[in-house]
């Protein structure tokens, strides 16, 4: 009789969570995807960015959203992290948007241009200043959905195997240089080359090329390029700011539910913090390294920054003349940058001479 009794306590137990289930299950289904990263995994800041994403998904979700994050070369080789998205060979990736100018120039734009947005404007910019919305329409015809989900900060002026002292001393000289920063620097004389990461040591080291940038003092570190270029520059002019991107497939976004969707635009700006912080942590001591390492710390001169603002104003113009979507960016770009410099030089710039004079006193 009590064994009669539990079976039916128990069935009905079944049926009440029969009916309560169903809804919590279709609010949280199984979902895992690929992401394909433009970043080798020895770069941990850079290449840690999609797993933060990764972590911090799954953490949101109790684990129902998986995202297996690949390296660079592993599915694809990094410069065609977009086309894997936009083919629906990956679900998502994590790459720079300045990669692909080839497909149009306007993809500089949501990542750094020459003499752009620094890091906190270019943020500011994306993330509530309508930069955002405006790319994601440019983004349409790709078919991927974009969010911002990183930033390095202002990175360096790059290795040279020779000193560069003035403008006369670009005039042919080959060098690694991302997005449309070496449209800039080719009408000055260089020859630029795009290189993932993890190709530019052995080109440096065999003379391909005679000199590159990359990112910063951590990073540029790690890939060893002081072995093989002693001279390094500042300011990398052309990345004030630049914003890594994750890009996923816009029929895989519209996809998902929107409580995953609200976890993935969560996690994007957690990344984005988390990567901003470490490069700002681990900057300082890795420079002190390289330059007691023997690295040539060197500043571009103001007649290489003023040529090469006047070149950057310049390629500005010309495309904007034939490339309406370009000139639509880059107008609301210069225009957010001139009334954000405004603020700037009433606070923050006051605040950071302050703080120079009480360091030298």
């Amino acid at each position: 009789m009590k064994r009669r009794q539990f079976i039916q306590a128990a069935t009905a137990g079944a049926a009440a969570s029969a009916i309560a289930m169903p809804a919590i299950a279709q609010s949280s289904p199984e979902v895992k995807w690929r992401l394909t990263s433009s970043f080798p995994k020895s770069l941990d800041t850079i290449y840690g960015g999609g797993e933060t994403l990764s972590k911090m998904v799954s953490e949101l979700t109790d684990g129902k959203f998986q995202i297996q994050v690949f390296a660079a070369g592993e599915i694809v080789p990094g410069l065609q992290a977009l086309d894997a998205v936009t083919n629906n060979t990956v679900e998502m990736c994590h790459t720079v948007s300045y990669y692909y100018v080839g497909k149009d120039p306007t993809f500089a734009i949501p990542s750094s241009v020459p003499f752009g947005l620094n890091t906190r404007m270019q943020n500011a910019w994306l993330s509530q200043g309508g930069g955002g919305e405006l790319f994601n329409e440019f983004f349409k015809k790709y078919n991927v959905h974009a969010i911002q989900c990183g930033s390095t900060g202002a990175q360096m002026g790059g290795w040279f195997r020779k000193e560069i002292k003035t403008a006369a001393d670009l005039q042919g000289l080959k060098m690694r240089i991302a997005g449309i920063a070496g449209q800039v620097m080719a009408k000055l004389g260089v020859v630029p080359q795009q290189l993932a990461g993890g190709d530019i040591y052995p080109a440096l080291e065999k003379g391909t090329i005679d000199g590159a940038e990359w990112v910063g003092p951590y990073d540029d570190e790690k890939l060893g390029f002081a072995k093989v270029a002693p001279y390094y520059y500042y300011p990398g002019f052309w990345e004030g700011g630049p914003a890594v991107h994750a890009f996923i497939n816009t029929e895989k976004w519209a996809s998902l539910p929107k409580n995953y969707q609200a976890a993935l635009n969560a996690a994007c700006a957690y990344a984005t913090n988390v990567m901003t912080s470490k490069y700002d942590v681990q900057n300082p001591a890795a420079l002190k390294r390289l330059v007691g390492a023997g690295a040539q710390l060197r500043p571009f001169s103001q007649e290489i920054l003023e040529a090469c603002l006047k070149a950057s104003n310049e390629l500005y113009a010309e495309i904007s003349a034939k490339n309406p979507e370009f000139k639509k960016a880059i107008d609301a770009m210069q225009a957010f940058r001139n009334d954000q410099y405004l603020w700037w030089q009433v606070a923050e710039l006051t605040f950071d001479i302050f703080q120079v004079r009480s360091r030298a006193r």
